[in-house]
């Protein structure tokens, strides 16, 4: 006899799951090959998961479409601060503006070089401070940075807030998808594997085709094991033969 095998993805839990649903539909509580507890089980479940994986899925397809916008309107942030800082540093070179302008922004007056902002954490911290130093040292007095203006890096910056809200809320939908997701899997497995159980006792006493037969109609996969794979295609070949 093969042996089974239970299901171990959410398409084979969801297949073998309807296929059961609709055999308790078609046959009467008497004839059926599992109980009725376990066929009222199986009806308020497979809806739950059902649901459940397609929010998955859904929420994993638009984080990756919104993640593309994301990325982009991450770079553009990236780059407008970037030449914000390289305008006011070449602005210091040039003698435009003395070296202190430099500690509005929270960098060293002695530096020209341009702060890591590869993280986001990197690139929140040091738009706030760019931002709001460049505000405050027009309100001093200061001429204003241009090409760009502080006005068009904030509102570069705001929009990639935005987008990096929106994303992390998609992000934390996903995760809590994927966590409910985790622990309605054991109760399918464990539903599938009380089902099966119960229409393998049902038909233990039918000849072993029979009996394989029927199982799988409930929705039961058997598998061979290498040697009884060959030894059924050798019984196969002599049933032709003959």
């Amino acid at each position: 006899m093969p042996y089974r095998r239970l299901p171990n993805t959410d398409t084979a839990r969801i297949r073998a799951m309807r296929i059961a649903l609709r055999k308790g539909k078609e046959l009467p509580p008497q004839k059926l090959a599992f109980s009725s507890k376990t066929a009222l089980r199986l009806e308020k479940f497979l809806p739950q998961f059902e649901n459940c994986i397609r929010s998955y899925r859904q929420s994993l397809a638009s984080q990756t479409v919104k993640g593309k916008d994301y990325n982009e309107v991450l770079k553009k942030a990236r780059i407008y601060l970037i030449h914000f800082i390289r305008v006011m540093n070449m602005a210091v070179f040039r003698g435009d503006l003395p070296d202190k302008t430099r500690a509005y922004y929270g960098l060293a007056t002695n530096e020209s070089t341009v702060p890591s902002l590869n993280t986001e954490n990197e690139l929140m911290s040091w738009g706030r401070r760019i931002i709001e130093g460049e505000e405050f040292r027009i309100r001093k007095g200061g001429n204003p940075i241009t090409n760009p203006t502080i006005a068009v890096v904030k509102v570069r910056f705001e929009n990639y807030l935005e987008a990096w809200n929106h994303h992390n809320n998609l992000l934390n939908k996903t995760f809590g998808c994927i966590e409910k997701n985790n622990s309605l899997r054991q109760e399918a497995d464990d539903i599938i594997l009380h089902l099966w159980n119960e229409v393998e006792c049902s038909h233990s006493s039918l000849p072993e085709k029979i009996r394989k037969i029927k199982n799988e109609d409930y929705g039961i996969v058997y598998f061979y094991r290498k040697n009884e794979r060959a030894k059924a295609f050798q019984m196969e070949a002599q049933k032709e033969i003959c």
